[in-house]
């Protein structure tokens, strides 16, 4: 495959609400946590462990902080798994290659792959072996990165650091892989973090503000700058992590909430959304910030455009749920805009209004077309069943051959190809399954 549509590949964060946000994680992405507390970040790199063991996808965890028998412990059931491999920098690091923690790998029983790192103090040496170790694996690596502020204590100093990492970010970049990388905000100077940010493509701070945690993204290249600067609140519970929008979408839901949801539901950024209303970008995002209201010919024309009724957007409506029948009429054509134009055709079978548990849609790939990634950024089963046509879809390293009456099911893979290597259009009905 070319390097540009192994760019666009997604990949899952193991959070939905965050690849929501973000339009998903893409293969290359080095991406930045900012953590306020020193330990909000360990959360979301645990579900990024989970998402990446889901799919079978090695990943390494570089550990300068913790020895390797405290951080077993806190992947717990993660830690148990031969496609994690540790990097202990800890041990020979900040540990001073104490008896107490030798002893560990004598007593050793886990299923990861444990390497002790015997100089991590030498940054060519601590290449050296990331690499080497990563050359031993196979697919698309990922890797988790605790801390920066380990590395930087251990190295001497930021300029040392930012040598390495000005270094590795393009490296890694190259070579397809995902990248967490943990900074404890307050061990920095501005500089530093401003030249991080640079670097990486995804930058993101968690903080903690009188009890509240809140997620805000910094940088997110190549993707939509609506969610950009905006802090979002959320809850932890074990590995659960919810948002605020998630909890209030439960509720009855404001004006501001359910055009965000429309709207993303049907494909549309703020911007189209803006032009075919007739309004600026900026009064669509005041709108769904509540910060303002829309007019009512702008309401209505919102309604038209997403071919809903106006009361859609101040709640769900409890008739709309119990329907039995959604006539033909009502199919929505979607905007699938991190699929490249003209590649794939889809339409929701039912109206965008109603939440239900089982979503039909039926999508057409024109034929000799590829489709780069996955339809959706869904966690969740999906299922498939080809009406008419061939298809081809690409698993790992797999590749799958469809033929009409074949049916597709999904749990938590994600295709990484579409091809449509007939002479017809292939036709399918595809079912995602919350």
């Amino acid at each position: 495959m070319s390097s540009v549509t192994l760019e666009r590949q997604r990949v899952a964060s193991g959070v939905s609400q965050l690849d929501r946000l973000l339009g998903g994680l893409y293969i290359g992405d080095n991406v930045i946590w900012h953590d306020d507390a020193g330990s909000l970040a360990h959360l979301f790199c645990l579900n990024f462990i989970q998402a990446s063991q889901a799919q079978n996808r090695p990943l390494i965890y570089v550990s300068f902080d913790r020895s390797p028998k405290n951080l077993l412990e806190k992947l717990g059931p993660l830690g148990e798994n031969s496609s994690l491999t540790i990097l202990d920098c800890f041990t020979h690091g900040k540990g001073a290659s104490s008896p107490i923690f030798l002893k560990f790998y004598e007593e050793m029983e886990s299923e990861c792959q444990l390497e002790c790192v015997e100089d991590p103090r030498s940054t060519q040496h601590f290449m050296d072996v990331l690499y080497g170790v990563h050359a031993t694996l196979e697919g698309e690596v990922r890797f988790v990165f605790e801390s920066i502020t380990g590395m930087q204590e251990l190295w001497g100093g930021e300029e040392q650091f930012l040598n390495f990492y000005s270094h590795s970010c393009p490296r890694l970049y190259e070579l397809n892989t995902v990248a967490y990388w943990i900074l404890e905000k307050s061990a920095h100077s501005s500089r530093l973090r401003a030249q991080i940010n640079q670097i990486a493509q995804v930058a993101i701070d968690l903080a903690i503000k009188r009890g509240t945690t809140s997620l805000t993204i910094l940088k997110a290249e190549k993707r939509s700058l609506e969610n950009l600067h905006k802090p979002h609140n959320y809850w932890a519970k074990d590995l659960n992590i919810t948002f605020d929008v998630e909890r209030r979408a439960k509720g009855r839901a404001d004006l501001g909430l359910r055009l965000k949801a429309l709207r993303t539901k049907r494909g549309l950024s703020q911007t189209e959304l803006a032009k075919l209303v007739g309004v600026t970008p900026s009064t669509v995002s005041q709108v769904e910030s509540n910060l303002i209201y829309p007019s009512l010919p702008a309401l209505l024309k919102m309604a038209e455009i997403l071919s809903v009724d106006v009361s859609s957007f101040f709640q769900e409506s409890d008739e709309a749920q119990r329907r039995v029948i959604f006539p033909a009429s009502e199919n929505i054509e979607l905007n699938l805009p991190d699929l490249p134009k003209g590649s794939i055709y889809a339409k929701l079978l039912t109206s965008i209004d109603v939440d239900l548990k089982a979503e039909p849609y039926f999508i057409e790939i024109p034929p000799k077309k590829n489709v780069p990634s996955h339809f959706f950024i869904h966690k969740g089963e999906e299922v498939g069943y080809l009406c008419s046509g061939k298809l081809q879809l690409k698993l790992e390293k797999a590749v799958y051959s469809v033929r009409a009456g074949d049916v597709i099911y999904l749990t938590t893979e994600m295709p990484t190809q579409w091809r449509n290597p007939g002479p017809g259009v292939a036709r399918l009905l595809w079912i995602k399954i919350r």
